[in-house]
C-alpha cells in the first residue's frame, strides 16, 4: 500500500473551497475532501502582517497522487501563493486506508 497523505490548502470562501474539494474528488486525485471553516489566518504578506478569514480543505489522498493534486490545486486556486502542504498519515484504519487507495487508483 502506498503512503497515505492529508493535503491541506486554504481559500477565502466556502464556495471556492467546495469547488476545489469536489473537483479533486471527481478527478480521483483524492478519495475524500473535507471543508472546514471559517478559520482566522494570521500571516506575513508583502511586508505586512495580515489577518483574514479562510476555509480549509483537507484532501485524503496517496503519495502517488500528490504531484497531480498539487498541480490541480495550484491551477484552480486564485491565490498568488496557495498553501499546499502534504502531511503523512502515520497510522490509520486498514479498511479506510485501503478505501483511499482504491478510490484514487481508479483514475
Amino acid at each position: 500500500m502506498t503512503l497515505a497523505l492529508t493535503v491541506l490548502t486554504t481559500t477565502d470562501s466556502a464556495e471556492k473551497a467546495q469547488e476545489l474539494a469536489r473537483g479533486a474528488v471527481e478527478a480521483r486525485l483524492a478519495a475524500c475532501a473535507q471543508v472546514a471553516g471559517p478559520v482566522t489566518s494570521v500571516y506575513h504578506w508583502q511586508n505586512a502582517i495580515e489577518t483574514s478569514q479562510e476555509w480549509q480543505v483537507f484532501f485524503k489522498t496517496t503519495e502517488a497522487c500528490y504531484d497531480t493534486l498539487a498541480e490541480y490545486i495550484a491551477a484552480k486556486h486564485d491565490y498568488d501563493t496557495p498553501e499546499i502542504l502534504a502531511l503523512p498519515v502515520v497510522r490509520g484504519s486498514a479498511d479506510y486506508l485501503a478505501w483511499m487507495q482504491r478510490e484514487t487508483a481508479a483514475r
